[in-house]
């Protein structure tokens, strides 16, 4: 079943490589945007079901390195440098949030 499930992801991940870069015919910065988006899914698929509290933190640290890349692309096709800033904050709170979800996970609290 494993196996499967390996196999049935590997042509799922397959498919979509062929037609985000073969097939479709619109700019790379909207392809980059289509792997983001394809990326994050499997990223929140792991937040959901994730099958430990630590995992889940993970993947919560890994969907904000994602929306951190998006807002770059987002600024790099609307010409605008405030994207980038968002971006900066962005990145900082999920630093420092990643930072409280591992010590609350750990059992201490906030103010260790």
């Amino acid at each position: 079943m494993k196996l499967f499930k390996w196999i049935t992801g590997l042509m799922f991940i397959a498919a979509f490589v062929y037609f985000n870069f073969f097939v479709y015919k619109g700019e790379i910065l909207f392809k980059l945007i289509n792997v983001n988006l394809f990326s994050a899914l499997f990223v929140l698929f792991r937040v959901i079901v994730g099958p430990s509290a630590a995992d889940r933190i993970v993947a919560v640290d890994i969907l904000g390195v994602l929306i951190v890349g998006m807002l770059a692309l987002i600024g790099l096709h609307y010409k605008q440098g405030f994207f980038m800033d968002i971006a900066l904050i962005w990145a900082l709170l999920s630093f420092v949030a990643s930072l409280a979800f591992s010590k609350i996970l750990e059992g201490r609290q906030l103010d260790d």
